[in-house]
């Protein structure tokens, strides 16, 4: 672009100022509120608050449940992305669709039908209460709101990338003698890992703040199936903010190190992903 041809879109002094702008007032300032809200307490308080085994228990849950149901749909958001973008069967756009539901579906009535069908006498809580496996209201029942509600997260994220990735790469790989697992291992995997990891994170974030479809289907028991944000939804209901506040620090730290460890790994696999 010559020196004196404008641009039609705006010059970047414009352009930073509205996006730090928008970033302060929605995402800024409430996390510092929540800050200065925990300057309440002393630092005494603030450790009896969040080592308390209410608390630790709740974030035990929210936390380790999260990472394992992002785990689960890590693995079979992948294998649902490899069928509907490689193959052509009949309903494959019905069943593509399907994959969004869980983001229009309102989470109280994705926890209220999650409930109806694992509870001991559900569709599928019946037959897995005759093999002593009850899924309604314990961690297992977390495990599966948090797995229906994140997958789509997955499923979105890796399907561009892998529609963008040429199957002639593999035929390419397999000419040359390569089995189907080093093709896997060495050509379709790095190339998905960015995508992959990038799902991973956004799915765990999703399901460790996930509130309405996880209380009507965990039992909300304390020390056993209470997870953080219901914790912090009592505390409020109690009147105690300064206590709620000191968990949602701890909940937003927690996740943003996890967040950005994740994200430190998906640069480092975009680095070394092979070209093509």
């Amino acid at each position: 672009m010559s020196a004196g041809r404008r641009s039609t879109l705006p010059g970047f002094g414009l352009t930073m100022g509205l996006t730090l702008t928008w970033l302060s007032l929605i995402v800024l300032i409430p996390l510092a509120g929540l800050f200065i809200k925990t300057f309440e307490l002393s630092p005494d308080q603030f450790w009896g608050i969040v080592s308390s085994r209410r608390t630790l228990s709740a974030l035990k849950v929210s936390f380790g449940l999260s990472f394992a149901a992002a785990a689960v749909n890590l693995v079979m958001g992948t294998i649902v992305v490899w069928a509907l973008v490689r193959y052509r069967f009949p309903g494959r756009r019905i069943f593509d669709a399907i994959v969004d539901v869980p983001f229009a579906l309102p989470t109280a009535v994705a926890g209220i039908a999650l409930t109806a069908l694992f509870a001991d006498k559900g569709w599928l809580g019946a037959p897995l209460a005759q093999l002593g496996i009850k899924v309604a209201f314990t961690p297992i029942g977390i495990f599966v709101a948090m797995i229906f509600i994140g997958i789509p997260f997955v499923v979105r994220t890796v399907q561009p990338v892998l529609i963008d990735l040429d199957p002639e790469i593999e035929e390419a790989a397999a000419s040359l003698g390569a089995g189907r697992w080093h093709i896997v291992t060495k050509v379709i995997l790095p190339s998905l890992a960015p995508a992959l990891l990038t799902g991973l994170a956004l799915a765990f974030a999703r399901a460790v703040g996930e509130y309405g479809s996880v209380i009507f289907i965990a039992g909300n028991l304390p020390n056993v199936s209470e997870i953080a944000p219901l914790l912090i939804v009592i505390r409020l209901s109690e009147f105690r903010y300064a206590d709620a506040t000191a968990i949602a620090v701890i909940m937003l730290v927690a996740s943003f190190v996890i967040i950005f460890a994740v994200n430190r790994l998906q640069r480092w696999t975009q680095v070394r992903a092979p070209t093509h």
